[in-house]
């Protein structure tokens, strides 16, 4: 290992960037409908069976040597028919959700993005692909036609979702500049918080890694009762807290989309239902923050 190895061009006082203030301050909120606002994030994610894996493989991604047909066909599984679940239960639970979708997945399956908006949810874009992943390797030009790209696909998302949640340095500003006003990339907090880019005002929307699906149910092996149990808890704890917080939760269509996960799903959406909690996409939950700031 060589010195340069520790030398880190980018440290500053506090947490390493200008994007927010690292101390631990929250403006007073007030969410209309609830103590507490949630947001469903549905990601829609194309993964090609040769990924590049530049510079690392999605957590996602095919893991045995090419073809890899049996995860290729469990993720294609959620496009086909997990999603379709999914839409249902928020049907009869009257609930909103936010679609995070790759343009690779817009490109392919037309159809489905058509059911999505015909239900009324809203459509965040979620970068190109899977195998398109955002970092400090890219060039200025790579990474704003990356964002381009998507944004042509998606003309009237107004938020951003990172393929594997990766980004660079300077995405936030990308963003700011390409017009976006939430990133879900970021987790700082237990509600919004304003960034500052070099062209204007950025939302993080803090969607939460260690209450996924994929996290709790597919890495850890996670029961569906104690995944429930869990979402449930930290709802329930939020609003004891104090009003004004905010929660995002991933359910994965190839994960919460399967068979035996519907009774539980039904169930949570129902007891959600049940607390001072307002349910909704996640672009509602950026203007509202933004209207009291």
């Amino acid at each position: 290992m060589t010195p340069d190895y520790l030398t880190y061009p980018n440290r500053t006082y506090g947490q390493d960037h200008a994007l927010y203030d690292w101390r631990y301050t929250h403006p007073d909120l007030e969410w209309e409908q609830g103590a507490l606002a949630l947001s469903i994030i549905v990601p829609l994610e194309f993964f090609p069976l040769n990924p590049s894996g530049v510079p690392f493989k999605h957590p996602g991604a095919m893991a045995t040597p090419y073809p890899d047909l049996r995860h290729y066909t469990v993720r294609d599984y959620g496009n086909r028919v997990g999603v379709f679940r999914l839409l249902e239960a928020f049907d009869k639970a009257g609930i909103t959700a936010g679609f995070a979708i790759n343009s690779k997945v817009a490109e392919r399956y037309p159809p489905l993005i058509e059911a999505i908006r015909q239900a009324g949810h809203e459509i965040t874009a979620h970068g190109v692909s899977t195998d398109h992943i955002h970092h400090d390797g890219l060039s200025d030009a790579e990474e704003h036609e990356l964002i381009a790209q998507t944004q042509s696909t998606f003309p009237n998302a107004k938020g951003w979702l990172s393929p594997a949640r990766a980004q660079s340095s300077r995405t936030p500003h990308l963003l700011a500049e390409a017009g976006y006003a939430y990133t879900l990339d970021w987790e700082m907090d237990s509600q919004p918080v304003q960034m500052t880019t070099d062209h204007g005002p950025l939302t993080a929307i803090p969607l939460k890694y260690e209450l996924s699906d994929f996290t709790l149910l597919h890495t850890r092996k996670q029961s569906e009762e104690a995944y429930k149990k869990q979402i449930l808890d930290a709802v329930d704890y939020l609003i004891a807290e104090r009003s004004g917080q905010s929660l995002a939760i991933r359910m994965t269509p190839y994960i919460m989309g399967q068979p035996f996960r519907q009774h539980m799903l039904r169930d949570l959406l129902a007891e959600l239902n049940q607390r001072d909690v307002w349910i909704t996409s996640p672009g509602n939950v950026a203007t509202a923050f933004q209207d009291q700031l």
